[in-house]
């Protein structure tokens, strides 16, 4: 893995000085702006984005028609963009919450995106106006532009990483719905790509209802279909949801499970848990099989709490089985605490858990600090969260970072921080 970029890698005092620079051409001298930009020693990403924020919005007219005057002239430079876009969008929605200019600060918000992204900002909107913004994202699903399109489908997920959670997205799930129905089979596998990571958070609320949409979509679908509806449906399919699993092919079958039998009962952390199993098909047909293990970590209480990884599928004539071998590795990573203790692991075959294997983990180095969501060894001012995020997991999942809030406008890029643990 490559190393994670710094906050001053993004953005930097450089930066911050080339933002109040375009600004001032726009038409406003941007003083305050300017001079955070010698404030950033030490100060990580998402406080850097929360300092500059608050100094746009210091500097640019309080006026909106003015301070969207301004936004716009910037944009008219092709070369304006990169990170100096995030603490702009930030101050934008701040300034159009505040001012009750919602379908203006959406319209500004949408030309700002393909310069970064605006999803971040979007939530903003969201909490300010669920009902008016997310009739915007679905107009936007018709827009010939690829980044505003996701935008639509990225912005309003229910636990969007880095992102501040929206509670009427999370109450309702189903609520932006019509924003993945008009996606799904958009050209772009960019857009197609985050309506399946949407729809994947909208599981975690509702199964039911993402089993219910999969299925309509697979009824009558696009070439793409299928792919993306795999990858929506992969946490139902790692918690073994039978109706997810018969989506995809993977129903009851009649197997016989050997194992998991273990090359050795204890792994030393830093090393490698092996072990091999055995899958045969005792029925009458052909079985397709999704074959994953479940790891059983211990937990700081000595409880365990299991994670799914996904190992392989199969189809198995009757009679015929499958030989597997798995190295799973135990090492230092940013998102989870290990724990030393009597761990476990099983085979999971079409949704139904087999052969709980205990071993010992041995051998764990002393308390460190380390962050969240971040490549091993990474900072907290390291922990930049990507333009385009794929997945929700520990440290980058529904409201992570320090500074989280609820409210529209709390606090200018709340949300974003990495955090530090002890462990």
């Amino acid at each position: 893995m490559g190393s994670v970029p710094t906050a001053d890698e993004l953005l930097s005092p450089t930066t911050v000085l080339d933002l109040a620079e375009r600004l001032r051409l726009a038409g406003t001298p941007c003083p305050r702006v300017a001079g955070v930009a010698g404030a950033l020693d030490g100060v990580a990403l998402a406080g850097r984005t929360r300092l500059v924020a608050d100094a746009v919005l210091a500097d640019l007219p309080e006026d909106w028609s003015a301070f969207e005057a301004v936004l716009l002239a910037a944009l008219t430079d092709p070369g304006f963009g990169g990170w100096a876009v995030w603490p702009l969008s930030e101050a934008l929605a701040a300034r159009a919450a505040s001012t009750g200019r919602v379908r203006e600060g959406l319209a500004v918000l949408a030309a700002l995106t393909g310069r970064l992204t605006g999803e971040f900002a979007l939530r903003t909107f969201l909490l300010a106006d669920l009902g008016t913004t997310l009739e915007v994202a679905l107009a936007w699903t018709a827009s010939p532009d690829e980044h505003v399109r996701r935008l639509a489908s990225e912005g309003t997920r229910p636990f969007l990483p880095w992102g501040r959670r929206v509670p009427g997205l999370t109450a309702e799930p189903g609520r932006a719905l019509p924003v993945l129905e008009a996606l799904r089979a958009d050209e772009s596998e960019y857009v197609r790509r985050s309506v399946a990571n949407h729809l994947n958070d909208v599981s975690r609320l509702d199964p039911a209802l993402v089993v219910d949409v999969a299925g309509r979509w697979l009824a009558a679908p696009a070439p793409t279909t299928p792919r993306l509806v795999r990858h929506a449906l992969r946490t139902l399919v790692k918690r073994g949801d039978p109706g997810a699993l018969g989506l995809l092919g993977y129903g009851a079958a009649e197997v016989e499970v050997g194992g998991p039998v273990l090359t050795r009962a204890e792994v030393r952390f830093g090393g490698e848990l092996e072990f091999t199993a055995e899958v045969v098909n005792r029925g009458r047909e052909a079985a397709r099989l999704a074959i994953d293990y479940a790891v059983h970590y211990v937990k700081a209480d000595g409880s365990r709490t299991p994670k799914v990884f996904k190992l392989t599928t199969r189809v198995l004539e009757p009679g015929e089985r499958a030989l597997l071998t798995k190295r799973h590795p135990f090492r230092e990573i940013t998102t989870r605490r290990h724990h030393a203790g009597t761990h476990a692991v099983e085979l999971q075959v079409n949704g139904v858990r087999h052969g709980l294997t205990e071993f010992t983990l041995t051998g764990l180095p002393g308390p460190r600090a380390v962050v969240r969501g971040a490549a091993p060894g990474a900072t907290a001012e390291a922990a930049a969260p990507s333009a385009t995020p794929d997945t929700t997991g520990p440290g980058t999942g529904p409201g992570a970072g320090a500074g989280a809030g609820t409210g529209a406008g709390a606090g200018v890029g709340a949300g974003l921080a990495a955090e530090v643990t002890r462990t």
